[in-house]
Formats: C-alpha cells, structure tokens, sequence
C-alpha cells in the first residue's frame, strides 16, 4: 500500500487554526499534492490520504468538514469508502473528484448522499465554490 506523507508545515498555513478540515483521498499522489496546494489557497486546513483504508484510520476523520474524494482507487474505492462512512453514521460531506467514472459510479455515489461529483480537470472557482456551500465559508 502507497502511503502518503500528510504535511502540515509552512507549505500550507490556513488563516485561523479553526479552519476546516478537507481530506483529500486519492492514489495518485500528484493529484493529492496539487488538490491540496490548491485547497489550501482557499484557507482551508488540507489534509492527503493514498487510500480509503488510511482515511478511515486517521482521527482526521471526527475533524473533517468536507472528503474530497477520487472513485476509482485500489483496494477500497470511493464508493466503498462513502457506504462504510455511511455504516459509522459520519456524517461528511463528500465531494467525488475523479477523472474516470461511469454514469452508474456517478448515480451510485448521488444516490449515497455525495454533494458534489465533478471531473478532472476541475476549475479553481468550481471546487472554491463547492467548498464554499459544504463548509459555509465564504
């Protein structure tokens, strides 16, 4: 299993230390590196995870206000990470982000509750205001 290295060091400094969580779930580890420059030009705090496995054993998860999180992934796909979250009643927020998906993958996950299920390459202002309506923040 991949593991990524979850930084919180000087690269991302969000504005207040009460800024809210958005976990990052995706295998491809240039894709985590760049969501999470990007997510965290928003002000948000971001943090990155190479699998669903490694998401659902972080404490990260009580603290998370938004998963942004990739569908087709090995081992646990996305999907399986959105009904086991679902099990735990985690009430989180979930925004699939994936650059391959069929329509089936995409009703599945708007039918388990997802807010949101944009492609890559997604747009800045599409994903800030994604963000935007899930954590309230403006």
């Amino acid at each position: 299993m991949k593991r990524s290295r979850r930084r919180s060091g000087t690269d991302c400094q969000p504005a207040t230390s009460q800024a809210p969580v958005v976990a990052i779930v995706d295998d491809d580890a240039s894709v985590r590196q760049s969501a999470r420059r990007l997510i965290c030009s928003f002000g948000y705090r971001a943090e990155t995870f190479a699998s669903g496995e490694e998401f659902l054993r972080s404490p990260i998860v009580a603290e998370t206000a938004c998963l942004v999180l990739d569908v087709r992934m090995p081992g646990m796909d996305g999907l399986e990470v959105q009904r086991r979250l679902a099990e735990k009643t985690a009430a989180i927020p979930i925004v699939f982000l994936t650059g391959r998906a069929t329509d089936d993958e995409e009703r599945r996950a708007r039918r388990g509750g997802a807010v949101e299920f944009l492609r890559k390459p997604v747009g800045r202002a599409a994903l800030l205001e994604v963000l935007q309506k899930v954590t309230g923040q403006k």
